[in-house]
């Protein structure tokens, strides 16, 4: 029995993967799952570039605002929603697109990987926050070698987690993986260093201007303190033009270097409106739906 297809549309930020997608589901008859470790927070919407309900063109899109920020959101708990919604979205007939560039999220859902169940070490959480990223990294990489490797290591959060599973398991977890039961066609947009360092550029100076400062006092307003700001990045924690941008271009080239490792992934060069060569895309991923 063929596996029902999945497009997944991913690359560096800033190179216009949402608009390609919703042109996608439109000439397809897709629906559309955001891959955002951010974006499923609900007022987390200028810092993190969420698409608007005007660009969304009346395509369905899943798994954004999906939780308060004041609460934590796992990898695992992203992985179940998504596979959830990939099944209904199949279900009635429509093709599910995952749209995004959280590398880990799109490698929850297209590689089957099985997440060792372990629940929250408070006490444990407690003591390792007041460590510095670096000494976390350090301690994970003693722990588990493996997972240091790849894991974002300006993340806190995740550093702990990973320590935090490690230690509860009592030796290096194995990454265990299931077969998905579908196929899945992936889509890389990419920018050449210069192309991008300007698309950034004008990306975080209508990020400010369209009230990203005022984006944070309503969070802040809202009960969100800054501890947990400087979770979310560093376009929610004492953000200026200049060290959004820097950090930015910093973000985008970690992305690559994960993105690099997958060998499934047909890359194209983003177009001048940011939807890459558009035709060859739809091509390439239609032929293999039919």
């Amino acid at each position: 029995m063929q596996k029902p297809k999945v497009i997944v549309i991913l690359g560096q930020t800033a190179t216009g993967k949402s608009n390609l997608a919703v042109k996608i589901a439109k000439k397809i008859g897709g629906e559309i799952i955001s891959a955002d470790s951010r974006q499923v927070y609900k007022g987390l919407d200028i810092g993190t570039g969420k698409i608007t309900r005007k660009e969304m063109k009346s395509i369905p899109h899943h798994l954004l605002d999906v939780t308060n920020p004041k609460k934590k959101f796992s990898v695992a708990e992203y992985q179940k929603l998504a596979i959830s919604a990939m099944a209904d979205i199949a279900s009635h007939g429509k093709i599910p697109i995952i749209c995004g560039g959280t590398g880990f999220y799109i490698d929850a859902i297209t590689k089957g990987i099985v997440f060792p169940d372990v629940p929250p070490n408070t006490k444990l959480r407690k003591r390792l926050a007041l460590i510095n990223d670096r000494t976390l990294l350090l301690k994970l990489r003693k722990l588990d070698p493996l997972r240091a490797k790849n894991i974002d290591k300006n993340n806190k959060v995740r550093l702990i987690r990973a320590i935090e599973i490690a230690q509860a398991l009592g030796k290096v977890p194995k990454t265990t993986e299931e077969i998905p039961p579908y196929k899945f066609l992936k889509i890389g947009l990419y920018l050449p260093p210069d192309k991008l360092k300007k698309r950034i550029e004008q990306r975080v100076k209508k990020m400010f201007k369209a009230g990203l400062l005022n984006e944070i006092k309503k969070l802040k307003k809202s009960g969100i303190s800054d501890k947990r700001l400087k979770e979310f990045g560093f376009e929610y924690y004492k953000p200026t033009p200049e060290k959004v941008i820097s950090e930015t271009l910093k973000y985008a080239k970690r992305q690559m270097t994960w993105f690099k490792r997958d060998k499934e992934i047909k890359w194209f060069e983003a177009g001048a409106k940011g939807i890459g060569p558009l035709t060859a895309v739809l091509e390439t991923a239609i032929i293999p739906l039919n």
